[in-house]
């Protein structure tokens, strides 16, 4: 063994004469790096939320070495401390530089999104976020923050860290904070496509270790396991060659087997010992050693062999399960595709698109609306047959009035003659009176015919209501602002046209007819042949109903046509234009995501299709682009 052991010490001392590039060294860079890519990129479309992805997932026992190894990898450090110190999930994307790019990070969680050029604030951040997701104290949230560090010092990988298993809640912690721990780490490690990190110290029984155990209840043949020894330099006289069974396979058997790493201690750290100089550090040490140098040859020591061996595994499994992956995205595409199809129809996800779907959704309303109002039928009911019914009863009720004639001429005569008869004899005409009978007459048809009114504006704004809900039934916001409209306007129209018919009656009390109207008639009424030459018979106070009922049939008549006329045009001409008009500024500044949110069940199933639609299709292309 002495020849490989002095070729390998020659080779150590040639690089270290170098200038050194950076930490890590690999000759698997140009052929790594587009597959890590590739999976980070499908990773950051949020593809996870469909199909899992290759991943290497980080557990270990508390202070197991777990954020030394870590720190290691990526050149920065980590949270420390007892306890419970990785409380969220962390993925750590490594991105070797080069041309001499200086570091550089980007952290990021929930809808933050920070980035800096000073390793030394990493902790910090990382710290923070985990505050901010999981909470003050020692709780843990299953929320993923992304910690993104490109620099020459690094080697390509991706790994995700997760909190450290514990065994017996501290203080402040909840009683079943190790289970919530291990449902944590289950939901990563249990997929088919995670490698297991399993981080293991040397001065423990590795057969007792709760992470090792964990892997092996979820991968029981080891094949996607790959176990990490820490903490050599505590291991107990007497015990290394138990170290060395242990690293060559012989006591717990995994397909990946296990590499044995020196980290940073805490005296190191506190000793500001860069991880560079570390590195080298850890070197020496396993040089030197006298059990453990075999393990350099072995290729089975140093952070340097283990970032190389875990890249080339997740490379290795990486291509393996690409194929596999782009027939799960082809099939679930299909599935959703179809079963979208059957779904109801909603906006769509992009933008443009989006306002584009909310002109047609108001223009597909407005012309419901303005249909409605020129008497076609939209709804279950016929809104014309409604309105005709109603203005029918007004016309019966003129009608009515007709039966009552008599009894109401006699009462103003009879009232003139006690009140307000002067000097002339009975019998003797008075054009006062004639007033007075048609004032009476009309004052009484005020008021149902503002009955009329209010009972149209009733069934046209509940009509308009129902095209609302017929054209926005998944929108709560369109709904909710249409109804407030229709509201608004028919009250607005409401004042207008009682206005106008107010002003309608006080015009018919100033008793007024073109001659011609009243002869015709006055000739239907008394079946005479009355003319503006020949109506001398007629002037006397005993033809006054005949004279009354040939003018009150005139004012029924317009009555019966303009009272309903008004109403027609205010409260649904005028009022149809003028939603029309509003519901289409809404597009005005309007915020279209907000107008078009949706509130259904079936909605919330729509949109969760298109978002999955949109996923697949985008990660279908990239994988086309790469295979």
């Amino acid at each position: 063994m002495d020849g490989p052991a002095e070729s390998y010490e020659d080779a150590i001392d040639s690089s270290e004469s170098k200038p050194m590039e950076g930490v890590f060294h690999s000759h698997l860079d140009e052929r790594v790096r587009p597959y890590i890519d590739l999976i980070d990129s499908l990773r950051g479309i949020g593809i996870e939320k469909d199909l899992a992805l290759p991943a290497i997932a980080v557990i270990g026992d508390q202070s197991s070495g777990k954020s030394s190894v870590l720190e290691a990898l990526s050149g920065v450090a980590l949270p420390r401390g007892s306890g419970i110190v990785t409380r969220c999930p962390l993925e750590l994307k490594l991105r070797k530089l080069r041309g001499g790019v200086q570091w550089k990070a980007v952290l990021s969680y929930k809808d933050e999104y920070i980035q800096f050029d000073n390793p030394s604030l990493v902790e910090g951040y990382v710290a923070k976020a985990q505050n901010e997701l999981a909470g003050e104290g020692v709780g843990i949230c299953d929320e993923l923050i992304t910690l993104e560090i490109s620099s020459p010092d690094v080697c390509d990988l991706t790994l995700i860290d997760l909190p450290g298993i514990a065994r017996v809640p501290v203080k402040g912690q909840p009683d079943d904070i190790g289970d919530q721990i291990k449902s944590l780490i289950l939901n990563f490690i249990e997929k088919n496509e995670t490698i297991i990190l399993v981080v293991v110290p040397c001065n423990v029984d590795i057969a007792t270790t709760e992470a090792l155990r964990m892997a092996q209840e979820v991968d029981p043949e080891g094949k996607r396991t790959l176990a990490i020894l820490t903490k050599p330099d505590l291991v107990d006289k007497g015990t290394e060659k138990n170290v060395l069974d242990i690293v060559r396979n012989q006591v717990i058997p995994l397909s990946k087997g296990y590499i044995i790493v020196k980290c940073r201690g805490q005296k190191q750290i506190n000793d500001r010992i860069s991880l560079s100089e570390a590195t080298k550090t850890e070197r020496d040490f396993f040089r030197r050693h006298e059990y453990f140098s075999c393990l350099l040859y072995e290729e089975k020591a140093t952070t340097q062999c283990l970032a190389s061996k875990l890249t080339q595994d997740l490379v290795d499994h990486i291509k393996k399960s690409l194929p596999i992956i782009s027939e799960q995205i082809k099939k679930q595409l299909w599935d959703t595709r179809t079963e979208l199809s059957q779904c109801e129809e909603g906006p769509p996800l992009d933008p443009h698109k989006r306002k584009a779907f909310l002109i047609d959704t108001l223009t597909h309303f407005n012309d419901k609306i303005h249909r409605l109002s020129m008497g076609e039928v939209v709804s279950e009911e016929n809104l014309f047959i409604l309105l005709r019914s109603e203005f029918k009863k007004w016309n019966d009720h003129l009608d009515n009035t007709k039966a009552s004639f008599h009894k109401t001429v006699q009462e103003v005569i009879n009232e003139y003659d006690l009140k307000h008869r002067g000097r002339e004899l009975p019998c003797f005409s008075d054009y006062n009176v004639f007033e007075m009978v048609v004032q009476r007459l009309v004052v009484a048809l005020k008021g149902p015919a503002i009955d009329t009114m209010k009972v149209v504006r009733e069934i046209v704004q509940q009509q308009f209501t129902d095209v609302t809900k017929m054209c926005f039934p998944c929108y709560p916001f369109l709904q909710c602002v249409s109804s407030n409209k229709i509201d608004n306007i028919q009250s607005k129209q409401q004042a207008k046209v009682e206005e106008r018919i107010l002003e309608q009656f006080e015009m018919e009390q100033l008793v007024y007819t073109q001659d011609g109207i009243y002869f015709k008639s006055l000739n239907e009424c008394a079946s005479a042949g009355v003319s503006e030459d020949n109506c001398a018979g007629f002037d006397s106070r005993a033809k006054y109903p005949e004279m009354l009922r040939a003018y009150y049939e005139i004012v029924v008549q317009r009555l019966a046509d303009q009272v309903p006329m008004l109403i027609r045009f205010f409260l649904l001409k005028e009022s149809a234009k003028l939603l029309c008009r509003e519901m289409l500024n809404l597009m005005d500044g309007g915020n279209v995501s907000e107008i078009l949110r949706e509130e259904s069940e079936v909605s919330r199933q729509r949109v969760d299709m298109q978002n999955r639609v949109e996923r697949l299709t985008l990660a279908q292309s990239k994988l086309g682009n790469f295979l």
